[in-house]
Formats: C-alpha cells, sequence, structure tokens
C-alpha cells in the first residue's frame, strides 16, 4: 500500500472515531505511522483530506450498488440487492453517522457542506433508480425524490441510530426484511 492511501485510511479511522473537529493532522500521522509533513504533500489541509475520503466512499458506494442491480430484475429484487450490498458498508457508515452528529453538535462549516453533499449525491442515486421503475409502471406514481430521502433516512435510522438506543443491532435480515416488507413492497402496483 502506498503512503496516500495509507493516509486516507488512518483520516478514514479519525474522522470515523474523534469526528472533523477533534480529528487533528498528527492523531492521523501518527495512525498511519508517518510524518505529518508526509500528509502535506498529498493534502494541502484537513478539510481537503476529509473532502477527498468523501468522495471516495459516494463514489465507491455507487459503484457497488450499480454493480448488483440488473435492469432485467424487479424493483423489490434489484432494491433488496442494492440493500443488502450498502449493508456491506455499515462500517464506513459510522464515519457518515459521525459527520451527522457532529452537525448537529457543533454546526462545523467543512462538516456541513459535506453532510448535504453525501445527501444529495445518494439521493440523486436512488431518485434516478425509483424513476426508472415509475416510467417502466412497476412502482406507483410517487415523488421519487421524497422516497429516495426516505430511504436513505431510514437506513441510516436502522443502521446507525438503532444502536445508539438498543441492545442488540438489527441483523441485515432484519432491516432488508423490513424495507422488503413495507417501503419496497407499498410502491409496488
Amino acid at each position: 500500500m502506498d503512503r496516500r492511501q495509507e493516509i486516507l485510511e488512518a483520516a478514514t479511522k479519525s474522522f470515523s472515531l474523534f469526528g472533523f473537529k477533534a480529528t487533528t493532522m498528527e492523531q492521523i500521522a501518527k495512525i498511519a505511522n508517518v510524518g505529518k509533513g508526509t500528509i502535506y504533500t498529498f493534502f494541502e489541509n484537513k478539510e481537503v483530506l476529509f473532502q477527498e475520503i468523501v468522495l471516495r466512499v459516494i463514489t465507491e458506494m455507487k459503484q457497488e450498488a450499480t454493480k448488483v442491480i440488473n435492469e432485467e430484475a424487479s424493483f423489490q429484487e434489484n432494491a433488496y440487492a442494492a440493500l443488502m450490498k450498502m449493508l456491506e458498508f455499515r462500517d464506513t457508515h459510522q464515519l457518515f453517522a459521525k459527520i451527522i452528529a457532529e452537525e448537529q453538535e457543533w454546526r462545523t462549516p467543512a462538516v456541513i457542506q459535506v453532510r448535504a453533499q453525501i445527501e444529495q449525491a445518494i439521493v440523486s442515486f436512488i431518485k434516478q433508480k425509483v424513476d426508472k421503475y415509475i416510467n417502466a409502471g412497476e412502482i406507483r406514481q410517487v415523488n421519487s425524490e421524497l422516497v429516495a430521502y426516505l430511504l436513505l433516512k431510514g437506513y441510516l435510522a436502522f443502521v446507525n441510530d438503532w444502536n445508539l438506543t438498543h441492545e442488540k443491532p438489527l441483523t441485515e435480515k432484519e432491516i432488508t426484511d423490513f424495507f422488503q416488507d413495507t417501503i419496497f413492497h407499498s410502491l409496488i402496483i
């Protein structure tokens, strides 16, 4: 693994654990086992490093979801497959949960911008897929942006928020079955 990748992984870990505001370049350097100056050879500042991590996560999630979508499959089959694929990103979603928590608590401008960027990218991606099935007549005429937003927020609530108020995290099967039996099922004509 190259130094740049080691720095990105260390920074992701630090941002996920401590949040943007509490993460320092010194912490990242220590986790990556590099000198602080090495980080600056690749990244201008903490904001640029944070932005790169977020863009990589969004891109990777879109690519992975797209890989499992079969153009010949039904809405429910593809929604289920995409949801199962996203559940593989549970650890990565800790970063997103930390971003949301920090935005609410500290209102850090860089975090506000990144949270909005992540949310918009994901909602736009889901909306595009929902629109395809609406146009094909497979699911009801609905406001696809609202459905996309609901799916994102519901998913995050089950993956992240549930664990804050319950002793036992939900299993992948419990999450996918719930989405299948309620939201996905209610959209089908």
